[in-house]
């Protein structure tokens, strides 16, 4: 390609409302996978190299134009069903050795494209998101103000792991571990929302895919009190087996408090309520480290009584809480814990994964620790909190006796499980004489 060609393509290029170029020999459009969620409709070409694009809008009806310079269809090319933002699709030649897409659309859109290079079993991918133009803003189950009576939910945010073109890991029959993830999610969900007191909200609910960081600020959107991510293990050997259980490591913790207090938006807006854009850097830190800490203390905890849930079902990977610098675990201010289901790699585990029973049992189990954590430290407003202080004061009502016509200090202290002298000093009694009606302090065990 010439200098003058060159700088004339590139300029056409800036015309266009987006495009992304690279130098390239003619390439091969092999194959084109569509997926649509809920923000987004994304359209995935694969390809045969590096090559030359450009996008742009038109209008009367709205449609996105992909034009790829020297590039052809191969033989195998065909349009994918239609889904999303999309009514339609065609492609075809144009012009000598360029392909080009056409993509009809429901409505306006703000495309995104980038390409993507090799990586695992993948070759390059052209990448084109379509995002609708007006923002339909999904109606989310916050957490409201309690009012006089009520308590809130507390809410559980499920994030299915990988989806659309990340598939994950493979077992050894073919199963994607996006499948299995969904699967699980739907079904943790299913009974987080048959438990008085909790709601949860999926991350992703089809077979589409969510940058990394977009998983855990959909949580701090949901005003989420807890963050579960759920994966399923892979490694060389088939033998590796059982589930486990992450949090954040420090090193993760420190990388996203320096990122955090570098970007203004994300200052201005703590699920706590706390704004550190007013702060200095000094007080600013300060004031995270401090929402870090308390978050990783809250992950932890949930972590250890999920893994001793999971234990019940069965032998676990390690037989301790492990920590590592996952991208998804990084909220400064949501509890996040990641969950690895079983090992996708071990064919009996596989199997279990793939049946409905076993998968709803470890649903069951992973909600067993999230109940036990919450019931341990209730967020303030919940149901949990509720019970909690109901529980106390009947505690409270329970350690207290009213003395009885014909009660003995000994028949008392025999029914409470305590001795004689237990009950005497607890009440600075100087003997076992008691009268009627006095109301003695029932000390614990």
């Amino acid at each position: 390609m010439s200098g003058i060609r060159h700088h004339r393509w590139l300029a056409a290029c800036l015309i266009a409302t987006s495009g992304v170029l690279a130098r390239a020999d003619a390439a091969e459009i092999k194959n084109l996978r569509v997926w649509a969620g809920p923000e987004y409709t994304r359209a995935v070409f694969d390809v045969s190299g590096p090559l030359d694009y450009k996008v742009f809008e038109l209008a009367k009806p709205d449609r996105i134009v992909l034009d790829l310079r020297d590039s052809r269809l191969g033989d195998e090319f065909s349009a994918p069903a239609v889904k999303g933002v999309l009514k339609g699709l065609r492609a075809g030649k144009q012009g000598k050795g360029d392909a080009r897409v056409v993509f009809d659309l429901a409505e306006g859109v703000r495309p995104k494209s980038f390409l993507l290079p090799p990586a695992d079993k993948f070759g390059y991918r052209l990448v084109l998101d379509l995002y609708p133009s007006t923002t339909k803003q999904a109606p989310v189950k916050s957490v409201a103000e309690v009012s006089a009576g009520k308590s809130r939910d507390v809410i559980v945010a499920i994030d299915a792991g990988h989806g659309g073109d990340d598939p994950g890991a493979t077992g050894a029959s073919g199963t994607h571990e996006k499948t299995i993830t969904l699967a699980v999610a739907r079904e943790l969900k299913k009974a987080i929302d048959k438990t008085p007191g909790m709601t949860a909200m999926l991350t992703r609910d089809a077979d589409y895919f969510i940058p990394l960081e977009q998983r855990y600020l959909k949580a701090r959107e949901m005003k989420a009190d807890l963050f579960v991510s759920i994966h399923a293990d892979a490694f060389t050997s088939s033998d590796a087996r059982g589930s486990s259980v992450w949090v954040l490591s420090p090193r993760g913790a420190t990388n996203e408090a320096a990122r955090w207090l570098a970007d203004r938006e994300n200052r201005a807006d703590l699920v706590g309520g706390i704004s550190l854009d007013d702060k200095d850097d000094t007080l600013a830190k300060v004031l995270l480290d401090l929402s870090q800490g308390a978050t990783m203390g809250a992950s932890n905890a949930v972590a250890e009584q999920v893994l001793a849930s999971l234990k019940k079902l069965g032998p676990t990977h390690r037989n301790y809480v492990e920590r590592a610098n996952f991208v998804v675990l990084r909220s400064p201010d949501v509890p996040s814990i990641l969950v690895e289901t079983a090992f996708i790699t071990n064919p009996a585990e596989e199997a279990r994964l793939t049946n409905p029973d076993p998968r709803s049992k470890l649903a069951d189990a992973i909600l067993d620790g999230v109940r036990d954590y919450f019931r341990a430290s209730p967020p303030p407003g919940s149901l949990f909190a509720a019970n909690s202080r109901r529980e106390r004061g009947d505690r409270a009502k329970a350690s207290r006796y009213v003395v009885n016509r014909g009660d003995t200090l000994s028949a008392i202290a025999a029914n409470h499980g305590l001795t004689t002298a237990q009950l005497r000093a607890a009440n600075n009694l100087a003997d076992e004489r008691v009268r009627v009606g006095a109301v003695l302090e029932i000390p614990s065990g």
